[in-house]
């Protein structure tokens, strides 16, 4: 054991407070780079004082509202910058665990004129870490488009000053016109607030924490969560952990029906949008789309390996207690509870609606129409992503 209520990112991926009692974690602002075979990229020119547009992220959606604005004759550093805190490319793929490869579950879309190199992702090596393979393909898109990305830069707040807006990050402050805020979730995990949580002597992991199962061998372990992701850690540390439970607070969706699950994201998409439009916070994905039932999961299911518990009610210091008052120790509790958008830096503008969420619409926010969210609400996927790139670029483009 730890220490009482330990979290770790990598080893420690956010902050532990104590608020009138309650235990809560607060969010990660930098994720700790992880190590991986592609060639970190860092800055080598200044960043611009001053520019058009501003793009936050590089990750898929920012670079897909950065293609199109060379499309439409802009030019980076001059016209729009982009500026990305990760310090290679890839956003947030880069900081994945190494265990994770691309499939049906886990699928990276192509970026906007990808072809134009001869590489897609449908045809990538999947016996290869994902992180790897879209590190590769992203570097050698940035440096096909010359679209000059910044990093690391870390932006810390964007303010208002005049008819300007000032986005201020650890390499100085950068005016804008407009700006494209692309900094997506994976900066921004969710863990939901249970009784106990601080009096746990073992190990809180996120899925932006995990590394490999290698650090659980020989060790209790409870998964928490009703996606792929819970799924996937629960399959790799099968064989490497002493024991593992699986708590969700749902009944896990297996779904063997392709039309239903496309038919079930398209569901999660209107969900979205319609929370977008309203401010209201944004719904869950997996309650609309099931976990696909491929063949590995099938046979995890026979195994008596993914069989999930209701949610346990409260953590003690060596395990956690269940509803029927049965108690399972743990040395560690993955959470694989999913994420929230990463906008604290925007909270100087008060963009944020009394319903929880901010009110945008074709990735553009109604109360600042020099503001746009890429990759947000029904943008979140990474068809999404590239539908918004487009969109945007040409909103931004009648806004010059």
């Amino acid at each position: 054991m730890t220490g009482p209520g330990r979290f770790t990112h990598s080893r420690d991926f956010g902050r532990e407070t104590k608020t009138s009692g309650k235990f809560s974690m607060g969010p990660l602002i930098s994720p700790a780079p992880r190590s991986q075979s592609s060639v970190m990229i860092y800055t080598v020119y200044p960043v611009p004082a001053r520019t058009q547009v501003t793009i936050i992220g590089a990750g898929q959606a920012g670079l897909a509202v950065a293609y199109y604005l060379r499309r439409f004759q802009l030019e980076p550093d001059l016209d729009f910058v982009v500026l990305d805190r990760g310090p290679g490319t890839g956003g947030a793929w880069q900081f994945r665990w190494d265990a994770l490869r691309l499939g049906s579950a886990h699928k990276v879309n192509d970026l906007p004129g990808m072809s134009e190199l001869g590489i897609s992702f449908e045809t990538a090596d999947r016996t290869l870490p994902a992180k790897d393979i879209v590190a590769g393909y992203y570097r050698r898109y940035e440096d096909h488009f010359g679209l000059k990305v910044h990093r690391p830069v870390a932006v810390t707040s964007v303010v208002n000053r005049g008819a300007d807006l000032v986005v201020q990050h650890n390499a100085g402050e950068t005016a804008t016109h407009v700006l494209v805020n692309a900094t997506g979730t994976w900066g921004a995990p969710f863990v939901p607030y249970y009784p106990g949580a601080g009096t746990f002597r073992g190990r809180h992991v996120h899925t932006n924490g995990y590394v490999s199962a290698e650090e659980f061998r020989g060790q209790d372990v409870v998964v928490v969560g009703g996606g792929t992701s819970a799924v996937g850690f629960l399959l790799e540390l099968e064989d490497v952990a002493a024991s593992v439970s699986w708590a969700s607070r749902r009944p896990i969706d297996f779904s063997t029906d392709h039309v239903r699950t496309i038919e079930g994201g398209v569901a999660a998409v209107r969900d979205a949008d319609a929370a977008a439009r309203a401010g209201r916070a944004l719904p869950s994905v997996v309650s609309s789309t099931g976990v696909p039932l491929t063949r590995k999961v099938a046979a995890g299911i026979s195994r008596g390996l993914l069989k999930e518990r209701p949610m346990f009610v409260s953590l003690e210091p060596e395990g956690v207690r269940w509803s029927d008052g049965s108690f399972t120790q743990a040395h560690a509790i993955i959470w694989a509870t999913g994420f929230r958008p990463e906008l604290r830096h925007l909270a100087p503008l008060k963009l944020r609606e009394k319903e929880g969420g901010y009110q945008v619409e074709s990735g553009q926010v109604w109360t600042d129409a020099r503001i746009f969210l890429a990759g947000y609400g029904p943008y979140a996927s990474t068809i999404g992503a590239n539908r918004s790139g487009r969109v945007i670029a040409r909103q931004i483009m009648a806004l010059l």
